[in-house]
């Protein structure tokens, strides 16, 4: 099964990564992790002063920072993997990497917003799950 996971470093991703851990039948026997990094677009003007080749390293390292403690937890529990950055709007890069991917399902975290943190979910993951065209798993 192709897995799709989208990360973001936050302690969403580590109480992901822990309950899939604690599930990992849901995974399948040997699961395709494809692991999503999406990094919000610095505001044109900004990225002009500072330059292409900066901004180009900072969405690098950003998404390095993500990935590395992903990798560990990954590879400590043998999974295999790939990782992918993108840039843009987090729901809809998730949605365009899964297409891609051709993946079978999409993983993500969320956060509950103001005073209904127990009811709602993130607008992220809720773009996530009105839009995909494969099954979601909303991992809180």
């Amino acid at each position: 099964m192709k897995i799709l996971l989208a990360v973001d470093g936050s302690d969403d991703t580590k109480q992901m990564l822990a309950y899939l851990a604690a599930h990992d039948e849901l995974l399948g026997a040997s699961p395709q992790l494809h692991v999503l990094n999406v990094q919000a677009k610095i505001p044109p003007h900004a990225a002009n002063k500072v330059g292409k080749q900066v901004v180009e390293e900072y969405y690098h390292a950003e998404a390095e920072a993500v990935f590395k403690p992903v990798a560990k937890f990954l590879d400590r529990h043998g999974w295999s993997y790939k990782t992918e950055r993108r840039v843009g709007h987090a729901a809809e890069e998730i949605l365009a990497s899964a297409k891609k991917s051709k993946a079978d399902l999409i993983v993500i975290g969320t956060k509950g917003r103001g005073i209904f943190t127990g009811f709602l979910i993130g607008s992220v993951a809720q773009k996530v799950l009105s839009q995909a065209d494969v099954p979601v798993m909303v991992i809180r």
